[in-house]
């Protein structure tokens, strides 16, 4: 199936094909150029706007004293709650030291303590400060800012903005050998065009608009996972959403377009306590770190906090937080922004949907389930997640798996495939259904799910997915992604009967080994679901 659009106008062609400008695309993008391959950078708004420079976290790597990639990977093992394949958790943990190391030498700056080392810090899972922060809360920006310069600097590498990557074009046998492409009139290259190459790296990032709460920014519909399904790749894990716990509470959700300011759990990590609504501490006595659980432990506990009391949010208590302004500049600017000053109020949170665990089902070195595609950080499926990421592991996934991927096409470049065109049937929603679907997504299959929710939620989806447009545009095309993705997530988590990670059924309240499996989607060119189970490679 594909997505219904014009015959493209315009071609263009490069060795490789990088769909995101995120710290995984950027990463893959100048790998490739370190083996000599020209590159075509696609990416959706302007370069700098991805979910990257949004990380108010940091880089976990086990750089401290005392530290070991063990450690690492026992706490990542423990938060993946039994789902994480370890084999890619091995290369995360034990690649990510020098993968930071190299992003230092590319001129991130991180920083330091008093006396001139990296001040590592903690976050939640973590039971050693192996974080790295960059601008105390702006991460995500110092990397982003150090992996562009370099790609600026780097004639070889050419970019075209405001495009929307509408589908895999793929050659007789299968093999992906490019995509059709939307560029906005702000682009360099207008209207729809076919960008040929000799292998596509899909590193679009998350998928949080499905949901009417998150974290992400706007562009954030899934675009990526939605056309590799189209394409006939396996998707895996997409049952896990990670809701992050502390996200600031607002009147008017909607008033951003989906987007909520998170407060990182760098707060908690500095003393900040989680409060209901009678003011007291209660993640005391459910987890052995308290406030500073796994997102997925302290996400259900606020969750139970909110239903108890009928209240839409809790509280967060960093009024004895020192230096807050100075430490967290971009979380205060936010909270003065919605009328709060953490220094002297309480902060009203709730949780959202932040990360997908789950996404395109790759490889160790990014491979799909389809020859020539490739995906990386939030899009791909690697394992080393599990059923709920740790924090902080997501930069540090882009950069070790980017590598990864460059390395294997860099040694297995098929020639150049010539695109066929197919009589499928193709698939356009009207864009009016955006916020009914995003909206049903987090009543019926967000923090908490049952039979009962997510058979509701896959009915008016479906009922949604009648609502057919034969005007094609950006906003049709958004949707439908968002459309095929929720359609995948609510599938698996009915077909997941346990709760384990970030996937909560109050149906199915207990952790079971009969699903220590990994839960595989198809989508068929004739609109057709299939649905399978995989073990978890131990």
């Amino acid at each position: 199936m594909k997505l219904f659009a014009p015959n493209p106008g315009w071609t263009v062609q490069a060795d490789v094909i990088v769909i995101g400008s995120g710290v995984a695309g950027l990463t893959t993008a100048l790998n490739l150029r370190a083996a000599n391959l020209s590159v075509l950078l696609v990416t959706k708004a302007k370069i700098d706007e991805g979910s990257t420079k949004w990380a108010q976290g940091g880089i976990a790597a086990a750089l401290g004293p005392g530290d070991s990639p063990d450690q690492h990977k026992s706490d990542t093992l423990i938060a993946g709650a039994g789902l994480c394949d370890v084999d890619a958790v091995n290369i995360l943990v034990t690649q990510g030291p020098e993968a930071v190391r190299k992003l230092i030498a590319r001129g991130a700056v991180f920083d330091k303590s008093s006396s001139g080392e990296i001040d590592l810090t903690r976050e939640g899972g973590h039971h050693r400060n192996r974080i790295l922060h960059a601008g105390g809360d702006a991460t995500g920006a110092e990397v982003s800012r150090a992996l562009l310069a370099a790609v600026h600097e780097d004639h070889g590498i050419e970019v075209i903005e405001h495009a929307l990557v509408i589908d895999a074009l793929q050659d007789a046998s299968g093999h992906v050998c490019g995509v059709s492409v939307h560029v906005i009139g702000e682009g360099s290259r207008d209207g729809v065009g076919q960008a040929l190459a000799r292998a596509v790296v899909i590193a679009t990032g998350g998928l949080g608009q499905v949901y009417s709460q998150t974290t992400n920014p706007s562009v954030s519909t899934g675009d990526g996972v939605a056309m590799a399904l189209r394409a006939g790749a396996a998707v895996a894990d997409v049952e896990f959403i990670q809701f992050h716990p502390t996200v600031l509470w607002r009147d008017n959700p909607q008033g951003q377009e989906g987007q909520q300011p998170l407060i990182s759990e760098a707060v908690r990590g500095e003393g900040a306590l989680l409060l209901n609504h009678k003011g007291e501490r209660f993640m005391v006595g459910k987890h052995e770190l308290a406030e500073l659980a796994p997102r997925d432990i302290v996400s259900k506990e606020i969750f139970n906090q909110m239903q108890s009391s009928n209240v839409p949010h809790v509280w967060l208590d960093a009024t004895h937080v020192h230096d807050f302004p100075e430490r967290f500049p971009t979380i205060f600017q936010s909270c003065n922004e919605n009328g709060i000053d953490p220094r002297v109020q309480l902060i009203p949170v709730a949780p959202a949907s932040h990360y997908s665990s789950g996404g395109v089902l790759v490889d160790l070195v990014g491979r799909t389930t389809v020859p020539g595609l490739y995906a990386c950080g939030e899009t791909a499926c690697t394992g080393a997640h599990g059923a709920n990421r740790l924090a902080s592991n997501s930069l540090l996934e882009g950069l070790v798996f980017g590598a990864a991927i460059a390395e294997d096409i860099s040694g297995n470049l098929p020639p150049q495939g010539i695109p066929v065109r197919r009589s499928e049937e193709t698939l356009l929603i009207d864009p009016a259904v955006r916020l009914s679907l995003q909206l049903t997504m987090t009543e019926g299959a967000g923090v908490l799910r049952s039979e009962k929710s997510l058979l509701s939620t896959l009915k008016q989806l479906e009922l949604l997915g009648t609502r057919r447009s034969t005007t094609p545009c950006i906003e049709a095309w958004e949707v439908s992604n968002l459309y095929l993705l929720a359609v995948a997530i609510v599938r698996s988590a009915l077909e997941r009967k346990e709760s384990r990670g970030s996937h909560w059924r109050s149906d199915f309240p207990d952790t079971s080994d009969l699903w220590q499996k990994r839960i595989i989607q198809k989508f068929g060119i004739d609109g057709t679901w299939a649905t399978s189970e995989i073990a978890v490679k131990k």
